[in-house]
């Protein structure tokens, strides 16, 4: 039997308390041992991957790849002062992860994820187009850890690059590992240390909790969630800028009641990628809420246009990195522009994901190709914002009424004449 996905107060229960959501991830503990049989390099963590890739309809899917209960560490290395260390695991059908570490006199550091997947793997990547192994490499942002400290990371962090979406949590990690004894003293990632800001959690509306009195306690009405901030995201090429995009974001999930969830720009970061006949830009809300809008240019007509085809929803749970929900809508044909032009709404619009999933923008300015200097083009703007055809309807049912009286009055001198010719 499928999985019942959580909505409403259940929603919010695996928000706030961390549980396990939906995709078993398995922990991996790796101890790499030396010539000597003791141990160079030890590691706990847990991860699994968002990815999304195409299909041979031509459409694309996302699918979550996580460890499975088997992980092999073949490739690993201890590394000394000449030589990085190296750890390697390796799962499921032809997938496999590894990071590297350097160090000089006084810390290490990781510098460089590899994670590749293979698309033969049906039972993950069903009807993949692109067949065989896909390797992406990452810049690890760690900064450096002293000698013999272990680095520990309960908090989940994420990587995006090139439609994969890599999250970590319960990290615990040292390479070159002295005398074979993991160090006793810990340094903590900034996410886990008591000076980091609190993990904010999104705003939520309409959710109440049962009362602990006996006596029943009077219904408080619900304050309405205000519209979203709105957020400037931008994507470069080098030191090109190639997307631009203006937006307030809120998202609806419904069922027996709403669930509203602001996105909160100050803690969004956008990523993505621009090419010449499509665009995909990825907002992350603090490894909460991933949201991917894909633009595609429409060449089939006379005058080139882009326009919105695809929007990907993923809630996360921010203790573990699990997925909550997941949605996606492929099917869009809206935001439409001129190729060279930028598409505006001011007025709120609605993006129907699913039947329990709503995307609402606010305040839109978005133009996701042939941006020049890191400017807005001339905007061509929703049916929403445009006043002027206000005023035609406006004159129209003006017209409309003062035909009505004519006709009426006319009706009522003809009946006034009509009686006093009978009275003659």
């Amino acid at each position: 039997m499928a999985p019942r996905r959580p909505y409403g107060l259940e929603l919010l229960s695996l928000l706030l308390l961390g549980t396990c959501g939906f995709f078993q991830s398995y922990a991996v503990e790796v101890d790499v041992k030396d010539a000597s049989n003791v141990t160079c390099l030890y590691a706990q963590w847990m991860m699994k991957f968002l990815i999304k890739y195409e299909t041979n309809s031509s459409d694309y899917k996302n699918t979550s790849l996580d460890l499975t209960p088997t992980v092999t560490h073949n490739g690993s290395i201890c590394g000394s002062d000449t030589q990085a260390a190296l750890l390697a695991v390796q799962f499921g059908d032809g997938h496999s992860w590894s990071v590297n570490f350097t160090k000089n006199n006084e810390t290490y550091r990781a510098e460089f994820i590899t994670f590749t997947y293979n698309t033969n793997d049906t039972a993950v990547f069903p009807d993949a187009r692109r067949q065989g192994p896909v390797t992406i490499v990452v810049k690890d942002g760690m900064h450096p850890i002293q000698l013999n400290n272990v680095f520990v990371c309960h908090h989940t962090t994420s990587f995006e690059a090139e439609n994969v979406t890599q999250i970590f949590w319960n990290v615990t990690m040292q390479p070159f590992v002295q005398n074979g004894t993991i160090g006793k003293k810990e340094s903590r990632c900034h996410a886990d240390t008591p000076t980091a800001a609190p993990t904010v959690l999104p705003t939520v509306a309409n959710v109440t909790t049962a009362s602990t009195t006996i006596s029943p306690a009077p219904t408080a009405t619900p304050k309405p969630v205000e519209n979203p901030a709105t957020g400037n995201y931008s994507l470069k090429t080098g030191n090109k800028t190639c997307l631009l995009a203006t937006v307030g974001l809120q998202l609806n999930i419904s069922q027996d009641k709403p669930l509203l969830i602001n996105i909160d720009p100050k803690t969004t970061h956008a990523d993505g990628t621009c090419g010449n006949t499509s665009a995909t830009l990825k907002l992350n809300d603090g490894n909460r809420t991933l949201i991917d809008f894909t633009f595609i240019v429409n060449a089939s007509t006379s005058v080139q246009k882009f326009y919105l085809k695809e929007v990907n929803v993923t809630l996360l749970n921010h203790l573990n990195g699990s997925v909550i929900l997941s949605a996606d809508n492929n099917n869009f044909s809206k935001w439409d522009a001129s190729l060279g032009n930028s598409y505006m709404c001011r007025k709120e619009q609605t993006l129907e994901i699913n039947e329990d999933l709503q995307v609402h923008t606010f305040n839109l300015w978005v133009q996701p190709f042939l941006v020049k200097e890191n400017k807005f083009s001339i905007a061509q703007e929703c049916s929403l914002d445009d006043d002027t055809i206000l005023i035609p309807i406006v004159v129209g049912a003006a017209l409309a009424g003062l035909i009505v009286i004519i006709v009426i009055a006319y009706i009522i001198g003809r009946r006034k004449s009509y009686a006093g010719y009978q009275t003659l």
